[in-house]
């Protein structure tokens, strides 16, 4: 931190933000009233994988921003230039045009991601997973009659907060108290080995958990279903790595019935997973691919609904139906701002190696988690692919009685009070808000790693002894 904040009072700020913020996933009772018992955290400086509060305590950033974004970390000049740079040329124009960020980008992006072809901009990550969900039900109509409407969910996923986004997520805390839900989204079971629903194993469990998904289908009829909706790797759902096997009969059994897969990359996209994205550990072909946060790494805002051309060619195939396009805009899916922080973004991922890294400091990270679980009871399970893990938390190994909420939560606080930021599920499944999250910046070094595994270590023996 250069001090400039830290030497000036900004007690103002932090007044302005008790009386007119309402923050995301907050509790505020402790910052109001006449007594207020806590001030709202205000981050002031980012440098690298470090963040600085208003009282200038520094703090290590193990989740990128909080959820999973910033993967190149803070103080980039060369994107917040390239994003000066185009705002004075072209801050925005609708989407219905196109612009030159958005050209180059949509170009670069596609040549990492072979078999689809076209980029369409939106605003977040749940506005990205609404548009393939609009392009679902619309080809249905074109089609089928408007029968093969219904899109397949994942228990434990999570795909955004919109009405639509809720329909579809399996983590029932998130979506309570939020319907009447939109029709015509169904769950299909989880596929967390750890948590296993069957007496197997391996890719057995795996092979198990992909054919749950086609009794699903079998159940609701084939022709009803239009898409599967799933991510690559859990996110708050509990980092659940899919098991061996799983992801090959999730693309057969698609391809068997002519349902469209759509791959939810909003958290593993842009190397989190240690490649350009999660879907391409395991060798499946999507026909969508939605991503927003790692993409410009929260330098601007962006997020992406691509497509493989046969969707696309859906939409243009009969020029004499004035109905037969996408009936869609994205206002600020035409800011020029995103793909031009995304195009930098992508450049240092490759020209530091940051895949290449996030692949060796992911491993580390695992050894280091699997150190910690030998040493504490209290650790059930350790999971995650590169920069993003978790270790879950029980009462008891042998009946992987899950951890209370709280007390996990007591661990991410004792870190935060180290001056090292972690995660955890929060408020998501009920009973099963127990895993510890880890996701940091894909700049991470070993010294960091040993920073918040030291952290993580330290908080346990406080915690639970």
């Amino acid at each position: 931190m250069d001090g400039k904040l830290r030497d000036n009072d900004i007690s103002h700020v932090v007044e302005a933000d008790r009386a007119h913020v309402w923050h995301h996933l907050i509790q505020h009772a402790p910052w109001s009233g006449s007594d207020p018992k806590a001030d709202p955290r205000i981050i002031v400086e980012g440098r690298g994988m470090r963040v600085w509060d208003q009282k200038g305590k520094e703090h290590l950033d193990g989740v990128s921003g909080g959820v999973w974004t910033v993967n190149v970390g803070y103080g980039r000049e060369r994107i917040a230039n390239a994003v000066r740079d185009q705002l004075i040329k072209l801050p925005y124009f609708a989407g219905s045009a196109g612009s030159i960020p958005g050209a180059l980008f949509s170009e670069k992006l596609i040549s990492k991601m072979p078999g689809m072809s076209r980029v369409y901009y939106t605003n977040s990550g749940s506005e990205a997973n609404e548009k393939a969900f609009k392009m679902v039900r619309q080809i249905a109509h074109k089609r089928y009659g408007g029968k093969k409407h219904k899109i397949l969910y994942r228990d434990r996923d999570y795909h955004g907060t919109t009405i639509a986004c809720l329909s579809a997520g399996g983590q029932d805390q998130r979506n309570a108290q939020y319907g009447p839900y939109t029709p015509g989204f169904v769950r299909v079971p989880h596929c967390l080995e750890y948590r296993a629903q069957w007496d197997l194993e391996g890719e057995e469990y795996g092979i198990a958990a992909a054919n749950a998904i086609e009794e699903v289908i079998l159940a609701e009829g084939p022709d009803t279903i239009g898409a599967l909706c799933l991510e690559p790797v859990t996110a708050g759902g509990g980092v659940i790595v899919p098991p061996v096997g799983y992801w090959p009969r999730v693309q057969e059994i698609c391809r068997k019935y002519d349902i469209l897969l759509h791959i939810d990359e909003v958290v593993c996209g842009i190397g989190r997973t240690g490649t350009w994205f999660g879907y391409q550990h395991y060798g499946v072909e999507p026909d969508f691919v939605t991503m927003a946060k790692g993409v410009a790494s929260g330098y601007a805002a962006i997020a992406c609904c691509v497509t493989n051309e046969r969707v696309f060619d859906m939409f243009k195939d009969d020029t004499t139906d004035p109905m037969n396009y996408f009936r869609d805009i994205s206002t600020f899916g035409g800011c020029t701002a995103g793909p031009a922080a995304a195009l930098e973004n992508m450049a240092i991922i490759e020209e530091e190696d940051l895949l290449g890294n996030t692949v060796a400091m992911g491993d580390y990270m695992l050894d280091q988690l699997r150190a910690l679980k030998d040493k504490h009871a209290v650790v059930g399970d350790v999971r995650g692919k590169g920069l993003f893990l978790g270790a879950e938390l029980v009462a008891d190994r042998a009946s992987k009685e899950p951890m209370d909420e709280k007390r996990v939560q007591a661990v991410v606080a004792d870190c935060m009070a180290q001056g090292v930021i972690i995660g955890a599920t929060n408020r998501s499944i009920p009973g099963f808000n127990n895993t510890l999250c880890y996701s940091p910046a894909l700049i991470a070094t070993k010294d960091d790693i040993n920073h918040l595994i030291s952290a993580t270590d330290a908080a346990l023996t406080r915690v639970f002894g």
